[in-house]
């Protein structure tokens, strides 16, 4: 299995907890004398084991980006950890572009005024850097996904 597949079925099984967690939480409380539509106990059971069953995959992913070398020599844990990197240092300029817009604020007859310390416009060009990063590590990631087998 490759890792991209590997990935894949992590989403499935991630999917699948949400909805089995929405099943039990419809099901754990009923009308007196009704019956529940579904057993939650069997329900728990189901999740427990699935949980066990992702734990594994994880593990197993978490091991292959560890190990796994591109053709210029990085592990793929690396390229990894440089875009959450890169995502953050993209969320803090988006968050400061975001902050420098201000409703005045009117607390007597004469309004509070607020200056912008940088230009957006500054701000703007290095977030549009670091997306095209971004994108760029993703591809690299991807088709390496595609490629390295998932270690067993």
């Amino acid at each position: 299995m490759k890792i991209a597949e590997a990935l894949l079925l992590r989403s499935d099984q991630q999917k699948k907890l949400a909805s089995l967690k929405q099943r039990i939480n419809a099901n754990v409380l009923v009308q007196d004398g009704d019956e529940p539509s579904e057993d939650p106990n069997e329900l728990i059971k189901q999740v427990f084991a699935l949980i066990q069953e992702s734990n594994q995959l994880i593990c197993r992913i978490h091991l292959t980006n560890a190990q796994a070398k591109l053709d210029d020599g990085k592990t793929l844990l690396s390229l990894l950890s440089l875009r959450d990197n890169y995502a953050e240092q993209h969320k803090i300029l988006i968050d400061a572009i975001a902050n420098t817009h201000r409703e005045p604020d009117r607390y007597s007859a004469r309004e509070i005024k607020w200056q912008k310390v940088i230009p957006v416009s500054s701000l703007q060009k290095q977030a549009d850097d670091i997306s095209a990063k971004i994108r760029d590590l993703n591809i690299k990631i991807q088709a390496a996904n595609w490629q390295i087998d998932l270690v067993e």
